[in-house]
């Protein structure tokens, strides 16, 4: 069994994206990485030819960024490392810039790799997600947050990202999947207010074409951690790929996380207390098909 791991990059360094971390996170299970390189202004360059693996193979790419309509550019960077991949791999592994896998669930994710294998019912894997807010300290559990996403598909030339590349599909129709025990972080909310005013800013730039940033904004607001709805309090242990930014942080955020959540409509209370009762997300978007 063969395991390819994948992802795509730009200015990285201005965004502050833990890419070196996201990719290391998962490098003990593949056999190759791929890194599509968009063109960048900012040492992102020089930061993934830091990497020292013979694992890694970087291809360098340009970025249409005419292409802003709903963040198909992201689709389409996503496709040129998958296509990358070599032919005698079995599955590729994706991971986005600001995504990291915990060590812990490592042996998890090969184990069920090799079981499904053989099984061509299964066409890729579903992970959960955790959505870090603001600091390491606390995660957003809400509807506002997607929960599942696939991240591991089969190597197969039928595979492409779908819309902003949240997920994939197999000639157009969704993946059949199977759920695993095992979690995404997620850290592309983890930043100082300004940072997320301007996180904002730059997304928002990637999906509507029309949309100019303004500096002027970023210097005369405060990003409003109160509206995730619902923050939680992170006990466990993070990646330990991702120590050293967790010790670095250089922000005081002290959240009164009963207040927060005290915002949350009475709509979005009762879905969210049947989700916890049950399992059930009424009405949840599913990019895939479960079948195990």
């Amino acid at each position: 069994m063969k395991i390819a791991g994948f992802t795509f990059i730009r200015n990285a360094v201005k965004n502050d994206y833990p890419v070196i971390e996201a990719i290391t996170s998962i490098l003990p299970l593949c056999d190759e990485f791929i890194i599509a390189l968009g063109q960048s202004d900012d040492g992102t360059e020089q930061l993934i030819s830091s990497l020292n693996s013979p694992k890694i193979k970087i291809i360098n790419t340009v970025w249409n960024d005419d292409l802003k309509q709903g963040g198909k550019v992201f689709a389409i960077e996503t496709d040129k490392a998958f296509a990358a991949i070599s032919t005698d791999v079995d599955w590729a592994f994706y991971i986005q810039g600001d995504e990291c896998v915990h060590e812990k669930y490592l042996p998890l994710i090969k184990k069920e790799l090799e079981d499904n294998l053989n099984d061509t019912n299964i066409e890729g894997l579903l992970f959960k997600y955790l959505h870090f807010y603001g600091s390491y300290d606390y995660y957003a559990h809400s509807r506002r947050y997607y929960r599942r996403e696939v991240r591991i598909v089969r190597n197969n030339t039928a595979v492409h990202a779908y819309r902003d590349a949240q997920g994939f599909r197999w000639d157009g129709r969704k993946l059949k999947v199977k759920l695993i025990d095992a979690y995404i972080y997620h850290y592309g909310w983890v930043k100082s207010s300004k940072g997320l005013i301007r996180k904002g800013q730059n997304f928002t730039g990637y999906y509507n074409p029309d949309f100019v940033a303004n500096e002027s904004v970023v210097d005369s607001q405060e990003f409003d951690y109160g509206n995730a709805d619902n923050l939680l309090l992170f006990k466990q242990t993070h990646p330990a790929v991702m120590q050293n930014r967790v010790n670095a942080m250089n922000w005081k955020l002290d959240l009164d996380i009963v207040e927060a959540n005290k915002r949350m409509t009475l709509r979005r209370r009762l879905l969210q207390f049947i989700e916890s009762a049950t399992g059930w997300r009424i009405g949840e978007y599913r990019n895939y098909k479960r079948v195990k």
